[in-house]
Order: structure tokens, then sequence, then C-alpha cells
């Protein structure tokens, strides 16, 4: 899994460029605001991205709410990780969009927890293919219009339109039917 660490202190990314290394991750450092949004709005798969609030450029706040407005984007989970401790921080950096805030100097137990959570959400997102809009369904034989105009079973348009698979079988209340009539 992808993680970028943004910061203009040196030393605290070597730190956290070495413990996600250890925890498996392909990390990419930046040194500032603006460098972390290049790199996040041209990530192309799931990424795990680390941001300190205050360094030049952009602020840690500001790429959150950018993050947030493209959802053109796969999936980004964003720790701000920042020296500001203040409870009114927390809100306004979780308000900016940020999925977690820790508070440096950092506890490295409670950072290997919190980037846990936040692989679990990014494993547990890229796996949701979300179909969305309406789709033009058969009240009868439960066919779907499919986006040529043609009629298609309900699975094929599915699985063309998303990562599902389908497997078939019969449920109870079909199969005590389909015994009534071949009786």
């Amino acid at each position: 899994m992808r993680a970028l660490i943004a910061d203009d202190d040196r030393m605290s990314t070597k730190m956290l460029e070495a413990a996600l290394r250890r925890w498996n991750f392909d990390v990419a450092t930046v040194h500032d605001g603006d460098e972390a949004w290049r790199a996040l709005a041209a990530a192309e798969d799931a990424t795990l991205a680390i941001l300190d609030w205050m360094m030049p450029g952009l602020d840690g706040p500001e790429i959150c709410r950018r993050v947030r407005a493209d959802a053109a984007h796969p999936p980004i989970y964003i720790l701000l990780l920042t020296s500001r401790a203040a409870r009114a921080d927390v809100v306004e950096g979780l308000d900016a969009g940020a999925d977690d805030y820790l508070v440096k100097p950092f506890d490295p137990d409670e950072l290997r927890a919190r980037v846990g959570v936040g692989r679990r959400m990014l494993d547990a997102l890229t796996r949701v293919i979300q179909l969305s809009g309406l789709l033009p369904i058969c009240s009868y034989c439960k066919r779907v219009r499919s986006d040529d105009n043609y009629w298609t079973q309900v699975e094929s348009y599915i699985t063309e339109h998303s990562n599902a698979v389908f497997s078939h079988g019969i449920c109870p209340t079909c199969f005590d039917k389909l015994m009534a009539e071949t009786k």
C-alpha cells in the first residue's frame, strides 16, 4: 500500500518513513504542501497520507479540503500529524477532512495503531465499487437496460460495471415453487 509523508521537518520524515517501511508501505516523502497536493491529486491507488499542519505552501487542512472536494481520485486516508494540540485545532483539522489527528511528539505504538486503522479503511474502500445513478430495470423479467439501450441480465450488467462476481444458486422459496411445479 502507498503512503505519502508531507512534513518540512526532515528528521520527522526520516523517522516516519522508516516506520512505514517496516509496516510494509511503499513510501513517498515531500517537504511542502504544494508537492503534497500534486502527489495526492496524481495518486492512482489508495493512499495513506500523513500530513503536517504547518509547512511551506499549502497547509495540512487546506490539502484535506482539496482532497475531499475532488471525488474522482482513489481513496485517501489522511492523518494530520502536528504539534497543534488545542481541542479547537483537532476539531478544525477533522472538519477540514482529516480522517485522524495525532499530536507531536507522538507515541510510536499509537502511530502504528492509527496507521493500522487507515490501512483497514483503505482496504475496505478499495473492495467497494458502487453503482450510481438510475438503473432502468424491467418490473417483470428483471432485465436491465444497458448503456447502449439493450436489455440484459442484471448479473451481466453489474459484472460489467463493478468488481462484483456472481455465483448462482436457488433460494428456498424458489426451490419449493420449482418442486411444486415439477410434481
